[in-house]
């Protein structure tokens, strides 16, 4: 039997709906501390003339390229890219898997990058318990920035860290943002798929992090400082609006060189 309703609507697609709004309300309603903590960090380093960073790996690097280069995002928001891990397109897609667990690739990194002390670094993991995420925090904090994890949270409960130090990335944050995703990132089942299926954990990452910068965003105007937001290149004026920007905060963006 098909899963189409009698007015020709899927109902596995509704109900994917259901489950990523469902999610999407927790985050908004149990999150509100957490993202106005990381929205304070990331103000009080945009106006200190500190420099922002977003990494995240396999999947979870999705949600780090959405707050970097974005019209209506902030323009000092920068990728920290660990080659072979940022998306699929390393071949075969399984090595960027397989890099997540390898121990020590997180200081190279953070040794050979522009980040120095006061600075964030936002770090995206939905599991947060392989090797690379929980080192970069760990190193990063060692280095003086400060540390924003976004992760599921319940994974460290009902799993076990991939790091010899048994931790998760969630414990080596200043603040941490709870995506709520279930272990397995599998929002729904069905009679006739073996497997659960309908990921939900880019909708909600993206939608805590755009809340976050949203929010970062709204303090530092309350504060009079005018925060440096790009603007799309497909409206009349982008453009010059951006290289305005560029200009007067090259010396903080490090994805145009």
């Amino acid at each position: 039997m098909s899963p189409t309703s009698d007015g020709g609507e899927n109902k596995l697609a509704g109900e994917y709906f259901d489950a990523a709004i469902g999610l999407l309300e927790r985050a908004r309603d149990e999150e509100g501390a957490a993202i106005a903590a990381a929205a304070t960090a990331i103000a009080d380093t945009v106006e200190s003339g500190g420099r922002l960073f977003a990494f995240g790996a396999g999947h979870s690097s999705l949600a780090a390229q959405d707050v970097v280069y974005r019209a209506g995002g902030l323009a000092l928001m920068n990728l920290l890219a660990v080659p072979g891990v940022v998306g699929v397109d390393v071949m075969p897609a399984t090595l960027g898997s397989a890099l997540e667990r390898v121990d020590g690739l997180a200081a190279a990194v953070l040794d050979t990058s522009p980040a120095r002390p006061g600075d964030v670094l936002v770090i995206i993991s939905l599991s947060g318990r392989n090797a690379l995420p929980v080192e970069m925090a760990m190193n990063a904090r060692a280095l003086g920035l400060k540390v924003i994890g976004v992760t599921s949270v319940v994974y460290a409960s009902e799993t076990r860290s991939r790091h010899v130090s048994g931790s998760f990335l969630k414990d080596h944050c200043d603040v941490v943002l709870d995506s709520k995703i279930a272990v397995g990132d599998a929002e729904l089942t069905a009679p006739g798929v073996a497997a659960p299926f309908g990921p939900a954990s880019s909708v909600v990452t993206n939608a805590l992090l755009q809340a976050t910068m949203a929010a970062a965003a709204g303090e530092l105007a309350a504060r009079g400082f005018d925060p440096p937001m790009l603007r799309s290149g497909n409206v009349d004026g982008g453009h010059e609006w951006n290289g305005r920007v560029f200009e007067e905060y090259g010396d903080r963006i490090f994805y145009r060189r």
